[in-house]
Parts: C-alpha cells; sequence; structure tokens
C-alpha cells in the first residue's frame, strides 16, 4: 500500500513537472508569439495630436535631412538610381536620421504631362513605380517620406511656365492637376506607414515675390492650396499635409509680416473644413536672421507660427557662426518638432557637410532614443 502510494506521488510530481515544463514552454512560446503580435500590431504611421506628432501612442520627433533629389526630375525617367537611394537612406539611419524630404517632381512635364491649357494629359506609371520604390526603401531603412510635389521652380520662366502658372491660377486647370495627380498620389500613399506628410510645395513665396516666377497673387496659392488640402483629407484621411513656406512671414499673422496664407480661416474659406495643413514645416536661412529672427533660438510662437500645429524647420542653412549640432538641438529645446537640413548628398549640388550632420543627428539620438524611434530602431 505504501509503495503503491509512493509511486502515485512519484507519478503524480513527474505529471506536475511534465505540465509545468509544458506550460512553461508554452507560456515562452506565448510570450514571444504575443510579442511578436504586438510587433505586428505597432503601426510606425504618423498621427497628430495637438502639437505633437505620435507613433502608436508616443511622440515623435524630426531628426531628419533634405535628399531633394539625386537626379532632377527622375521620378518617372531613366535618370532613377534605386541604388543611391538604397544605400543613401541606409547612411542616414546609422546616423540616427528618421524623415528625409525628396521633391518627387522638380520642374517639368516629364512625369506629370500637361496641355497648353494646363490640364493633365497624363502621368506616366513611371513615375509611379520610381515612387513606389522609393516608399519601399525608405520602409527598409525606417525612414519617414516627406514628398514634395511641386516647387516655385514649376512657375520660372520657361518653355513651359504658361502651363505651370495655369495650375495654379485656372480654376480648370488646377482641378485637373488635383484629380489626375493630387487624388492619386493621397489614394496610393496616404496610407503608408513610412509617409511623414505631403508637401504641396516648395517655397511658393517665391511664386509671389520674384519676377521670373511671374508673381502670381497670393490668393491663387492660398485657393490652390486649400483645394489641394480637401482633396487630400476626402480621399485619404490618414494623409497628413503641409506646404513647405520659404519664409515665416507667409505663414504668420504676426502684424510685421504678410499674414498666414495657409491658416485654417483662409484655407477653409476657399473649400471647406477638410481644407486645412495638419503641421507647418517653414524654411529658414541665416539672411533672414535679421529680419524675421533665427528659430534656433525661439520657440515657433515667438518666431511667428500660430501654436496650434505641430512645426519643424521643413528646410534650413547655417550662418558662420553656427554648426548643425547647435541647430538640432536648440530647435528641440525651444519647442519645435524638430527640423530638416539642407541638404544630405552631393547629387543635389551641396559641399560635403556629412561629418558636422553625422555629430548633430546622433546627439539628438543618444538625447531622445524613444522619440527619434518611437518603436525602436531596427
Amino acid at each position: 500500500m505504501k509503495i503503491k502510494k509512493l509511486c502515485g506521488v512519484l507519478l503524480s510530481a513527474v505529471m506536475t513537472a511534465s505540465l509545468l515544463t509544458a506550460c512553461g514552454n508554452n507560456a515562452a512560446n506565448g510570450s514571444a508569439e504575443t510579442t511578436e503580435a504586438i510587433v505586428e500590431k505597432a503601426s510606425p504611421k504618423v498621427t497628430v495630436d495637438g502639437t505633437k506628432f505620435i507613433v502608436d501612442g508616443k511622440e515623435l520627433i524630426i531628426n531628419g535631412v533634405n535628399t531633394p533629389w539625386q537626379n532632377w526630375n527622375e521620378f518617372g525617367t531613366d535618370s532613377f538610381e534605386p541604388d543611391f537611394w538604397d544605400s543613401h537612406f541606409a547612411d542616414l539611419h546609422a546616423i540616427g536620421v528618421n524623415s528625409v524630404r525628396v521633391w518627387v517632381n522638380c520642374d517639368s512635364i516629364i512625369s506629370i504631362k500637361l496641355k497648353p491649357s494646363g490640364q493633365v494629359s497624363e502621368v506616366v506609371e513611371k513615375h509611379w513605380t520610381d515612387v513606389d520604390k522609393l516608399f519601399e526603401l525608405a520602409e527598409k531603412h525606417q525612414i519617414y517620406l516627406m514628398p514634395t510635389l511641386l516647387s516655385f521652380d514649376h512657375c520660372k520662366n520657361g518653355r513651359y511656365v504658361d502651363r505651370w502658372r495655369a495650375v495654379v491660377t485656372d480654376d480648370t486647370a488646377m482641378q485637373s492637376y488635383i484629380d489626375s495627380y493630387v487624388k492619386p498620389f493621397a489614394e496610393r500613399y496616404g496610407s503608408n506607414p513610412y509617409l511623414l506628410g505631403i508637401d504641396l510645395m516648395n517655397e511658393p513665396d517665391w511664386v509671389i515675390e520674384n519676377a521670373e516666377c511671374g508673381r502670381l497673387p497670393k490668393e491663387n496659392l492660398s485657393e490652390f492650396f486649400a483645394k489641394c488640402t480637401a482633396a487630400i483629407h476626402e480621399t485619404n484621411p490618414d494623409a497628413l499635409v503641409t506646404v513647405g513656406m520659404g519664409m515665416v512671414k507667409y505663414n504668420s499673422d504676426n502684424e510685421k509680416y504678410m499674414g498666414n496664407i495657409v491658416s485654417d480661416e483662409v484655407m477653409k474659406s476657399y473649400a471647406g473644413d477638410n481644407a486645412r495643413l495638419d503641421f507647418y514645416s517653414v524654411h529658414y536661412y541665416d539672411w533672414m536672421r535679421s529680419y524675421m529672427g533665427c528659430p534656433f533660438d525661439m520657440s515657433p510662437t515667438d518666431f511667428g507660427l500660430d501654436g496650434t500645429k505641430p512645426a519643424f524647420l521643413g528646410e534650413f542653412g547655417l550662418g558662420s557662426d553656427q554648426t548643425y549640432e547647435y541647430a538640432y538641438e536648440n530647435t528641440l529645446a525651444n519647442g519645435w518638432n524638430g527640423s530638416m537640413m539642407w541638404c544630405s548628398n552631393n547629387g543635389a549640388e551641396h559641399a560635403d557637410v556629412w561629418a558636422d550632420l553625422e555629430v548633430a543627428t546622433k546627439k539628438v539620438e543618444s538625447l531622445y532614443p524613444d522619440k527619434v524611434y518611437p518603436l525602436g530602431k531596427n
């Protein structure tokens, strides 16, 4: 009887041990599976909450650069070089850069073909496949993209200038561009997890101010941006949108400036409640310092912005007494959401500044690792 009881105890112990081991293994496997599932569910998609960028409930700061082009007007032509973008994104990721601004159109009608009236006749398929590839490489290297759709260069005197000026002044041409390009762009990329935001135009200020760009009325540009933003938000509510203003004086209602031509009030007056920017991405160069102050030493509101949206320097250059480390650190310390220097590659005809850039972006990554990579760095 004692022997049977002892055997029973031993058998029970063995079964319990086996059960615990199995449970432990299952728990471990379950934990791994659960962790994997959580990682899969944690989307890198950027949203906005008040004046912050958010990724999966955590704040994102912009530790970015401009890599505006490797070859001018490359997306949709044989000059697009995927190997360059793959290698350059890898190099940027290694130094802590998490976001890049790229001009997907520079000034031509090669990819977006326009009739003499300014209406779109075709968007070439290779343009879409090249931009598809750019997003694929950005995701591979954990880079958020801010594609810039147009520039003041489109309105500069040249062979096709009347067509591009019509896009921002003529209702029929404007709507054709929106229907044929802006909406398809938002539909195709608006929900992409590595879209930071669509930048509608690089420095439209010069279209207003410079004779070679037509000196078009600022009201035309406000209407154009309003209708584009409304179309983007209506086509794909996941898409964020901005305008890369060259000077804060057109992005501010400060009494000493020209008025915020992309304010909610102005935009909605042209195209309703969906006409709005989701964030500000004003530019800065040192020649502005004596007129407008320096954003490295000022908060967004002190610089002239209204303080209602996330705001970062979408493009900037330095003064002779400044460093990239100073600029990147100070913008964050003064309440900006980050910055993007001009520019990271020599293909865009820029002197080699890589060593100084590396010091700056690595420093930001070391100070704010969880905000540069809210989901962790791959």
